[in-house]
C-alpha cells in the first residue's frame, strides 16, 4: 500500500515536473552545441554551475533577486559562448575539416574536458569547495493536498517557456529552419546557401545562455559546488540519447521521463541512488534507444 501511495502522489509529480523541466533547459543548449557540431560539451554543466555562483553573488552581495540576475546571467553566457566559439571552436572545427567526423569529436572532447577541469578548480579556489545555497520565493503555496513552493513553480514555467518558445522558433523562422538543415544535413545545408558558420555561433550562444539560465533557477532550488555541474552534462546526454538530435519537443518529453525516474526511483529507494539512477539511465538508453524514443523505423 505505501508503494502504490507514493506512485500516485501528486506531491511527487509535481518534484519530477520540476527536475524534468530543469534538465530540459540544460539539454537545449547541449543539443543545439552537440547537433549542429557534432561536439562532446562535456563542460556544459560547468556552465550551469557558474550560472548558479552569478546568481547566489547577485544575491547575497547585490540584493538582486533571481528576476533580475536571470535575463543578465543568461545573455552574459550567450556573450561567452560566441566568444568561445569565435576565439577557439571555429580553428578547431577548420582544422578537422577534411578530416573524418570522429577527430572532431575526439578533440573536442579533449578540449571540454580540459575546460571543465580549469573551470572546477578556479571556481574551487575563488570561492572554496563548500556547498552554496540562498533563499528566495520559499513561501508554500497549497493546490489540494499539493505544496510547492514560489521558487518552484517559477522554474517550472520559465523553463518550460523557453523549452515551447525554442521549440517553436525551430519550426517556424528561418534561422530555425537553417538550424535544423544543419543538425540533420550539415554538408547539403551548405550546399543549399546555408550561412553555417553563422548558425553554428547562433547555436553556442544559445546554448551557453539556456545553460547559465538553468543555473540561475538552479541555484534556488538545491546546494551547488565548483563540482555540481557534471551530472547536468550526463542529464543533457541522456536527454539528447533519448529524444533525438534537434528535436526539442521530443528532449522535453525524454526529459520529464528522466525526471520521473530519477524522482520516483529516490522516493523509493533512497537519495543515496541518485547517481546510480542517473549513471543506469545513461548506460540503458545508450543499449536500448541508440537512434532515441521517437526515431523512425528505416525504410528500404
Amino acid at each position: 500500500m505505501p508503494v502504490i501511495e507514493t506512485l500516485l502522489s501528486g506531491q511527487l509529480l509535481f518534484a519530477a515536473l520540476v527536475t524534468g523541466s530543469t534538465y530540459a533547459l540544460v539539454a537545449l543548449g547541449l543539443n543545439l552545441v552537440y547537433g549542429t557540431m557534432r561536439m562532446l560539451n562535456v563542460a556544459h554543466g560547468d556552465v550551469v554551475m557558474l550560472g548558479s555562483y552569478a546568481a547566489f553573488w547577485g544575491f547575497t552581495l547585490l540584493g538582486w533577486s533571481p528576476l533580475i540576475t536571470a535575463p543578465l546571467v543568461a545573455l552574459a553566457g550567450a556573450v561567452a559562448g560566441l566568444a568561445l566559439y569565435r576565439g577557439v571552436v571555429r580553428g578547431l572545427l577548420r582544422v578537422g575539416t577534411g578530416v573524418a567526423p570522429g577527430r572532431v569529436e575526439g578533440n573536442s572532447l579533449l578540449l571540454f574536458f580540459g575546460l571543465s577541469i580549469i573551470v572546477q578548480n578556479l571556481c574551487a579556489l575563488a570561492f572554496t569547495p563548500n556547498n552554496r545555497a540562498y533563499s528566495w520565493l520559499d513561501h508554500v503555496v497549497r493546490i489540494g493536498n499539493v505544496a510547492m513552493t514560489g521558487n518552484r513553480l517559477f522554474t517550472v514555467v520559465v523553463a518550460g517557456s523557453i523549452c515551447i518558445a525554442v521549440a517553436v522558433f525551430l519550426s517556424r523562422s528561418a534561422m530555425g529552419l537553417a538550424l535544423r538543415a544543419v543538425i540533420e544535413r550539415r554538408d547539403a545545408a551548405f550546399v543549399v546557401g546555408v550561412d553555417v558558420d553563422r548558425v553554428q555561433a547562433f547555436a553556442f550562444a544559445v546554448g551557453f545562455g539556456s545553460a547559465a539560465l538553468a543555473g540561475v533557477l538552479l541555484s534556488m532550488l538545491e546546494q551547488f559546488s565548483p563540482f555540481s555541474g557534471f551530472p547536468f552534462t550526463i542529464a543533457g546526454f541522456i536527454v539528447i540519447i533519448l529524444g533525438g538530435l534537434g528535436n526539442v519537443a521530443a528532449g522535453l518529453v525524454a526529459s520529464l521521463l528522466l525526471g520521473v525516474l530519477e524522482t520516483y526511483g529516490v522516493a523509493l529507494t533512497s537519495a543515496t541512488w541518485r547517481s546510480v539512477l542517473l549513471y543506469g539511465a545513461f548506460v540503458a538508453a545508450l543499449l536500448l534507444f541508440p537512434n532515441g524514443l521517437f526515431a523512425r523505423r528505416a525504410r528500404t
